[in-house]
């Protein structure tokens, strides 16, 4: 039988959302004073990322009547990792989370998902595919008619002492240099460092391991031996599609005794978390983060599942790798405190950090940025090196110097990226909190535009001269002769 109530398209969405945009009167007229610096025109932000974050604040940005412009390295369609180096199956967030849409019905997966699959699509899934969160994403760039620039590669950022912020951007074309107000880096989990293995494994052969963030490609695992370091989900990930390109065993290399269970961040994931955290004391946010990484994030179940299933897999806990070194016969050993592993190829699914070596494009004020331990001593019970190098972010995201007076302009810059964790809490990467941190940081920016032109604004209401009335809607009168003898 036909569908009594098939979906109405994307077309009929897209309708409904110039509607409410309209009936919300977004977005706002520009009304930021364009400035002028050695005969060119200065951007009033540039947004270094076109993933999630990137969208979600240009965005927001553009219905308060700012413009933005996003930078993107990657083609079109490509940027973030949904398309290109992740590889789960689905997503780990619920499917009914409204992600990047700002409060719009209309902008939500679930909207743009029922449009074409219709309600019995949306009841029957259940987590919602990788590749299908690509294409909202660039659905919603679309849509929004948001200003992406693809395959333009940010080589070096330099803020100034007049407060601009100096770009150059290499393109397939050419080498662009570009002036701008301020600049948000919305890096995502590479944020100010990139993928970390432990110094063991630069000292090995490139074509015997990898980092899960690398792309994984089938013919890597074709008939081998795979050791994968580390157990949380991006190492199910990397098992899983070593097994799926015919990966003759997965062995699994977790230091625990056990994986975690419990994902101790759902427990507090609630409004009060979003909007409260940024506020707390330096000693509960140090607390809090702490102990989130000290719990650690247990990977998905069906991610779990998907490997376990296989009965070509090891789960080998207790198991640290301590070195590894070649083997004669080709391939590697591993070894830990008590066995040594064989391996033909290697995954270190070992995160990321901060770590600005591997960030030559900020070099010019990296040195210059206040981390939370130049200023924030950890309890004895909950030292964390990893936290200590963290950006401590200001009021906007914006960092701020280690000695003031160094690196004039710094503040200009604002990280939206996961270092901003420690500072405001997981809005500034993640599905479930993303748009209330773009609206956060978009709200300090125009509210930072606007106290920087003031002159000019106040300049701008003396100026202004639409009357209201024009003088002929009422006749002037005369007080009576005898409420003039009074």
């Amino acid at each position: 039988m036909p569908d009594v109530n098939p979906p109405a398209g994307l077309a009929a969405l897209e309708a409904r959302l110039r509607q409410d945009l309209a009936w919300l009167d977004l977005p706002a007229n520009p009304w930021v004073k364009p400035r002028i610096s050695e005969g060119a025109a200065v951007l009033d932000v540039v947004i270094i990322g076109g993933g999630m974050a990137g969208l979600a604040l240009a965005a927001e940005l553009r219905h308060l009547g700012v413009a933005a412009v996003i930078f993107d390295q990657s083609a079109a369609g490509f940027e973030g990792p949904w398309a290109t180096t992740a590889r789960m199956e689905t997503l780990r967030s619920p499917k009914q989370l409204t992600g990047p849409a700002l409060g719009l019905p209309a902008l939500t997966f679930r909207a743009w998902f029922e449009a074409q699959f219709g309600l019995e699509g949306w009841a029957a899934l259940d987590k919602i595919p990788r590749l299908q969160w690509a294409e909202y994403l660039r659905w919603y760039r679309k849509v929004l008619t948001l200003d992406v620039r693809n395959e333009h590669r940010v080589s070096r950022v330099v803020p100034r002492a007049d407060g601009l912020i100096e770009l150059e951007i290499v393109t397939p074309a050419q080498t662009l240099a570009v002036l701008a107000r301020h600049v948000v880096l919305a890096t995502g989990r590479d944020g100010l460092g990139g993928p970390w293995v432990p110094e063991f494994a630069k000292q090995l052969p490139d074509h015997l391991w990898a980092h899960s963030a690398d792309g994984l490609q089938d013919n890597w695992f074709a008939g081998k031996r795979v050791a994968v370091i580390g157990g949380g989900a991006s190492a199910m990930d990397s098992a899983a599609t070593a097994l799926e390109a015919g990966a003759t065993r997965v062995d699994l290399l977790i230091r625990r005794a056990e994986l975690p269970r419990i994902n101790k961040g759902k427990g507090a994931g609630n409004p009060g978390m979003t909007h409260g955290y940024w506020r707390l004391p330096d000693a509960w946010k140090w607390r809090i983060r702490n102990y989130l990484n000290t719990q650690q994030v247990p990977p998905p179940h069906g991610s779990t599942l998907r490997v376990s299933n296989s009965g070509k897999a090891r789960f080998l806990m207790n198991s640290p790798v301590v070195s590894v070194e070649e083997n004669p016969q080709g391939g590697l050993f591993l070894h830990t405190p008590t066995a040594r592993i064989e391996a033909d190829f290697v995954v270190f699914a070992t995160g990321f950090r901060t770590d600005f070596q591997q960030r030559p494009e900020f070099a010019p004020f990296s040195s210059s940025i206040r981390v939370w331990r130049d200023r924030f001593e950890a309890p004895a019970a909950e030292l964390d090196a990893e936290l200590a190098e963290l950006p401590d972010l200001g009021t906007c995201f914006e960092f701020q110097e280690k000695t003031p007076g160094a690196c004039p302009g710094l503040n200009h810059i604002h990280c939206f990226s996961y270092p901003a964790a420690l500072s405001y809490g997981a809005v500034s990467g993640d599905i479930p909190a993303i748009s209330e941190g773009s609206k956060r940081l978009a709200h300090a920016l125009v509210g930072q535009l606007f106290n920087d032109d003031i002159e000019l604004h106040f300049e701008s209401m003396q100026r202004y001269a639409e009357p209201e009335l024009l003088g002929d809607e009422w006749v002037a009168s005369q007080p009576t002769d005898e409420e003039l003898r009074q």
